[in-house]
């Protein structure tokens, strides 16, 4: 059994502790925003937080998360940068498919709480291993530069 607080809820989950955090999310509780890409921590579908940090959920066992907080793109709007990064990139209609799309929010919100107000260096290497088929990469920078400037 595991324990796990996602979003700032406690969850006991009956999983092998090698099951990825990905899984737990999708299939056993329920939560559907974080998407699967390719499983091998390659493409940032499946980006979540751990403690504020963001993580490849595909690749993450749920025994290495136990005692954490987990977010996810269901919650990031709870918190200031992730609500800032919500309002930019429907500002700036970045989506396209939008497949992608939550775990570049999940890398860009993690990117803004920590550097208020990156630079374009900043969020080409904090969204690196974040992949969009689409090719949506200019209207991403400029949704994260819009979220610097917005109010909180």
């Amino acid at each position: 059994m595991q324990e796990l607080q996602i979003n700032g809820k406690m969850h006991r989950v009956d999983v092998p502790a090698d099951m990825p955090v990905l899984w737990v999310l999708r299939d056993v509780i329920g939560m559907t925003g974080t998407k699967f890409g390719c499983g091998i921590a390659a493409c940032g579908a499946c980006t979540v937080h751990l403690d504020g940090q963001p993580i490849r959920s595909c690749v993450t066992p749920v025994s290495g998360v136990a005692g954490k907080k987990i977010t996810t793109i269901e919650a990031i709007g709870d918190s200031r940068a992730g609500k800032k990064i919500q309002q930019a990139w429907l500002d700036l209609e970045v989506v396209q498919c939008g497949y992608c799309q939550s775990g570049q929010i999940m890398s860009a919100s993690a990117l803004l709480a920590k550097t208020p107000n990156p630079t374009d260096a900043d969020i080409d290497t904090a969204l690196s291993g974040n992949i969009c088929r689409c090719g949506t990469y200019q209207r991403i920078r400029a949704a994260v530069h819009r979220a610097a400037g917005l109010k909180a």
